[in-house]
């Protein structure tokens, strides 16, 4: 099943070229192009995904491949959703390529058998899963909007080199995306650390054990806790919260990857290899 992501993987590869041509051309039909090739290879990923699903009767998250495949799938979703309802084509010069990382990652790591952990079927197990994946794409997706708020930003400000001035949105409309983006993935994250609690309570008894997957988690949300805290009480907008939305997506890969392999914890079976 694993072969069944080279076409996925070529679907958003050649979505990404499209986002590219698009962004440096400026030309609609690339665009919607981009689009197009990244719901194909949506809808074969989804394939995947539901395969996976039925045949282990468990969310495909028993390893490092499943948990890869899962996440780029998952990024995907809210990244087409976002397309659908917004009006900020350019994004997609940071989502699609990101989304094609993840998936080419997922193939290249084995899909070792694992023993099929029964655990994984918990209503709240498969809700902790969803919301925190669903929380770090929005998040991720409010970095790469952070990254183009400081290049227009730049590009403003510089009398020589403007390429990508007319290229980009306002900044007033990178700004209040990656707001909007911080706002539905911190909320996604906060309810996906609940549910975690809540299952780590019904599994270990306790719902706090100091993990390192736990603690990271923890200074994550506190990252992006500050960040509208200071948004709504400091008014804090444009480079600040830029700024800030970036550092709170390295600590979030960090904790999503970093932690896994640099520390022992008991999230690590989710990324055996």
């Amino acid at each position: 099943m694993t072969y069944l992501l080279i076409p996925a993987i070529g679907f958003y590869l050649t979505s990404s070229a499209c986002y590219g041509g698009f962004l440096f051309l400026q030309k609609e039909r690339y665009q919607q192009a981009g689009f197009v090739l990244m719901l194909s290879g949506f809808a074969v990923h989804t394939a995947i995904v539901v395969a996976k699903t039925f045949t282990a009767g468990v969310i495909p998250v028993q390893n490092l491949h499943e948990t890869l495949l899962f996440v780029a799938w998952i990024f995907a979703a809210v990244f087409l959703a976002f397309k659908i309802y917004s009006g900020l084509k350019v994004l997609g010069v940071f989502a699609a390529p990101l989304i094609t990382l993840i998936s080419a990652a997922a193939f290249m790591v084995p899909d070792k058998a694992a023993p099929i952990e029964t655990s994984l079927a918990s209503l709240w197990l498969i809700l902790h899963v969803m919301l925190i994946f669903t929380g770090m794409a929005a998040l991720s997706l409010a970095a790469g909007t952070g990254i183009l708020y400081l290049i227009q930003k730049r590009n403003i400000k510089s009398k020589k080199h403007r390429f990508f001035y007319k290229r980009l949105p306002s900044l007033e409309m990178l700004d209040s995306t990656g707001y909007t983006f911080v706002i539905i993935g911190f909320s996604a994250l906060s309810v996906g650390l609940i549910t975690g609690f809540v299952y780590a309570h019904s599994v270990w008894g306790r719902f706090w054990s100091w993990d390192p997957k736990e603690v990271w988690s923890a200074i994550t949300w506190l990252i992006y806790a500050a960040l509208l805290h200071e948004r709504l009480m400091s008014r804090w907008r444009g480079s600040r919260a830029a700024i800030l939305a970036i550092i709170g997506f390295a600590a979030m890969l960090f904790t999503f990857l970093g932690v896994n392999f640099l520390l022992e914890g008991h999230h690590n079976e989710f990324t055996r290899w």
